[in-house]
C-alpha cells in the first residue's frame, strides 16, 4: 500500500523503530542467555529505597552499605564508568558504576545488553558526588526484568492521552504527577476510612451482582451466570443491601467500593466508578450535611496540606461554612430570575424561555428542577447543598412531615460537579411498595433508568428499618478536585475505553 501523505511515512517510519528496537532488545536476551544470566532472575534481598537513601544525607554522609531495586530511567556513559539513575516506588537515586569496581566482564555486560527501562538491582556506598548530588556508588548489580520496548522519549514523556489510559503502567513509570496524584488518591479513601472508623462506623461488603437492578436511576449493564440460568445486573448502587444491614441492627455502616451504569462517557463519568456509600441509623440529613462537611475538610486538610484547594480558575474554600441552598432560592439567585417566574401560573413561560420541555403531567416542582439542572449547577463552585428536592426524583426517600411535596435530601456540590447525594431514607413498606409500583410503571413504559420493584427489600423493610439517613459520595469526582485534575480519566487508573482494534 503506497503512503499518501507525510504523517502515514511518519507514523510507519516511528513504528518501524520501535519494532526494530524490540527486536534488538530481544537479541540481547539470546545474548545473555548464552552467557548464563536469566533476564527475568528471582528477587534479590532489598534494604533500602531511594528516598531513604536520600534521606540519609541530609545531615550528615554516613558509611552504609545498600542493597535497592529499580527502573534506570537514564544511562550515561563515559568511557570505563557510568551514571544512571535508578527509579523505585519512592523517587530516583543517581548510581555510579566503575569498571575497576564491578570487573572488566560485567562492566562489558552492562554497556552492552542493559538498556533503559530494565530493572535492576544494585549494591553499593552512597556518597555525594561534587556537584552535590547524593549518588550509590555500585559494587555490583543483578538484572531483575529485561524491557523489550524503548521507554518514552525522556524530555517530554508521555503524550499521547490513549496511551497514558491504555497503558497506565507507562505513564506511572516516566510521569511524576501522574504517579503523585494516584497516591494522593489512595491517601484521600484512607482517610475516608480513617474518619468513619473514629465514628463508630463498620466497613462492609454487599455484593455486586443484583438480581433485580436498583439503589438509583441509572440503566444497568446485563450480565447471565451460566449455573444458575438468570440474568443479573452489575450494581448500580449498593443503597437496598446496606439498608438490609441497618434492618439487621447494624446501626452504622459504610461501604467503599464499585458502581456500575450504562451511561455516556466524558470528563465527568465513567461507567466504572467508586462511591462511598454511609448509612446511619436514627440520625437525619441536617446530620449528614453537618458529617459531610466535617470528612471532607478533614480530608481537605490532611491530603493537601491546606484548606484553600485551587481547582482550574478558582480556589476551592473548605474552611468557611458551607453554603446551604434551598433549590428554588438556588434557581432564582444563579439563574437571575423573579420568584413569580417560578410561579405556578409564570413557570411554563420560564421553561420555553431557556428551551426546556417537560412532559405534560410534570409537577411544578419537576420543572423547578429541571431549572435547576439546566442554570444552577455548573456555577455551584464554593461547597454548596441544594436542599428542598422534589419528592418525584426521589423515590427512596422518606417524606417530609412538615412538606409532603418535597422530600428531606440534598445534593453537594462543588466545582460545578454534583459530588454527594443524602436523604432520609424511606422504612414505610407500604409507600416503599406503591413507589416501586410507580417506577415499574414507568420502566414498562419505557424508562430504563427506573427502578423495577424489588420484593426481597420490601419484605426487610417489614421487618422494620429504623429511622435512618444515607449519604454517597462520588470519589472519583473528589479526588479530581482534591488534585486539581480536569478529566475522570486521569484519577481511575483503568478507564472504560473503546475496544482497540488492532
Amino acid at each position: 500500500m503506497i503512503k499518501n501523505t507525510k504523517e502515514e511515512i511518519v507514523q510507519e517510519l516511528e513504528t518501524l523503530d520501535e519494532s526494530a528496537e524490540h527486536r534488538n532488545r530481544i537479541e540481547k536476551v539470546a545474548k545473555l542467555r548464552a552467557l548464563g544470566i536469566e533476564p527475568w532472575p528471582d528477587a534479590q534481598p532489598v534494604t533500602d529505597h531511594a528516598s531513604g537513601i536520600l534521606t540519609l544525607f541530609e545531615d550528615t554522609a554516613p558509611e552504609h552499605t545498600s542493597a535497592l531495586a529499580g527502573r534506570l530511567m537514564t544511562i550515561r556513559l563515559h568511557g570505563k564508568t557510568a551514571f544512571a539513575h535508578l527509579q523505585d516506588s519512592s523517587g530516583r537515586l543517581q548510581i555510579y558504576i566503575r569498571e575497576d569496581v564491578i570487573g572488566a566482564e560485567q562492566f562489558k555486560i552492562f554497556e552492552d545488553l542493559i538498556d533503559l527501562g530494565d530493572v535492576i538491582w544494585v549494591q553499593g556506598t552512597p556518597f555525594r558526588t561534587k556537584t552535590g548530588e547524593v549518588t550509590l556508588k555500585v559494587e555490583k548489580y543483578v538484572l531483575l526484568s529485561k524491557c523489550l520496548y524503548p521507554l518514552p522519549e525522556k524530555f517530554h514523556g508521555l503524550q499521547d492521552v490513549e496511551t497514558k489510559y491504555r497503558q497506565r503502567y507507562l505513564d506511572l513509570m516516566t510521569n511524576e504527577v501522574t504517579r503523585e496524584r494516584f497516591m494522593k488518591r489512595s491517601l484521600i479513601v484512607a482517610e475516608m476510612r480513617n474518619f468513619l472508623n473514629a465514628e463508630g462506623y463498620v466497613e462492609v461488603e454487599t455484593p455486586m451482582l443484583h438480581p433485580i437492578a436498583g439503589g438509583a436511576a441509572a440503566k444497568p449493564f446485563i450480565t447471565h451466570h451460566n449455573a444458575l440460568g438468570s440474568d443479573f445486573y452489575l450494581r448500580i448502587a449498593p443503597e437496598l443491601y446496606l439498608k438490609r444491614l441497618l434492618v439487621g441492627g447494624l446501626e452504622r455502616v459504610y461501604e467503599i467500593n464499585r458502581n456500575f451504569r450504562n451511561e455516556g462517557i466524558s470528563t465527568r463519568h465513567n461507567p466504572e466508578f467508586t462511591m462511598l456509600e454511609f448509612y446511619t441509623a436514627h440520625k437525619d440529613y441536617h446530620f449528614s450535611m453537618d458529617l459531610v462537611e466535617n470528612i471532607l475538610r478533614s480530608i481537605a486538610q490532611k491530603v493537601c496540606g491546606t484548606l484553600s484547594v485551587a481547582y482550574g480558575d478558582h480556589v476551592i474554600d473548605f474552611k468557611s461554612p458551607f453554603a446551604r441552598l434551598s433549590m428554588e432560592d438556588a434557581v432564582i439567585t444563579y439563574g437571575s430570575l423573579e420568584k413569580s417566574e417560578l410561579s405556578q401560573e409564570g413557570i411554563d413561560a420560564t421553561l420555553k424561555k431557556f428551551g426546556l420541555k417537560l412532559t405534560a403531567s410534570a409537577s411544578r416542582a419537576e420543572k423547578v428542577y429541571a431549572l435547576f439542572e439546566e442554570l444552577v449547577e455548573s456555577k455551584l463552585i464554593q461547597p454548596t447543598f441544594i436542599i428542598g428536592f422534589p419528592l418525584e426524583v426521589s423515590p427512596l426517600t422518606k417524606k417530609d412531615s412538615a412538606h409532603p411535596t418535597i422530600a428531606p435530601r440534598y445534593e453537594f456540590f462543588m466545582a460545578g460537579m454534583e459530588i454527594a447525594n443524602s436523604y432520609n431514607e424511606l422504612n414505610d413498606p407500604f409507600d416503599q411498595a406503591q413507589r416501586f409500583h410507580e417506577q415499574l410503571k414507568a420502566h414498562e413504559a419505557g424508562n430504563e433508568e427506573a427502578h423495577q420493584f424489588d420484593a426481597d427489600y420490601i419484605k426487610a423493610l417489614e421487618y422494620g428499618l429504623p429511622p435512618a439517613v444515607g449519604v454517597g459520595i462520588g470519589i472519583d469526582r473528589l479526588v479530581m478536585i482534591l488534585t486539581h485534575t480536569p478529566s475522570i480519566k486521569e484519577v481511575i487508573l483503568f478507564p472504560t475505553l473503546k475496544k482497540k482494534h488492532e
